[in-house]
């Protein structure tokens, strides 16, 4: 089994600008696409999707709701569907 990150990416914040994660869109073990918004992050008054890397299963949530995180924090994992 593969697993690939779910990465907040740069958002082009300053270091004094909170990110929240605002809401998940699957939950753990629910089937995810590539390409498809997963999670949500609050940037001040605008929100932003991160979306899932690959097809295939949310295999673990590290960043919970109302978590404070930082661009290139690590949110979940996503078990790759074999090919």
């Amino acid at each position: 089994m593969r697993l690939e990150a779910v990465i907040l990416p740069d958002l082009g914040t300053g270091p004094d600008v909170p990110i929240v994660v605002s809401h998940w869109f699957a939950c753990r073990g629910e089937e995810v696409w590539e390409g498809d918004r997963l999670v949500e992050v609050l940037v001040g008054p605008a929100t932003f999707d991160v979306p899932a890397p690959a097809t295939g299963r949310l295999a673990e949530i590290r960043g919970r709701e109302d978590d404070l995180v930082a661009p290139g924090a690590v949110l979940g994992l996503v078990a790759a569907a074999e090919e």
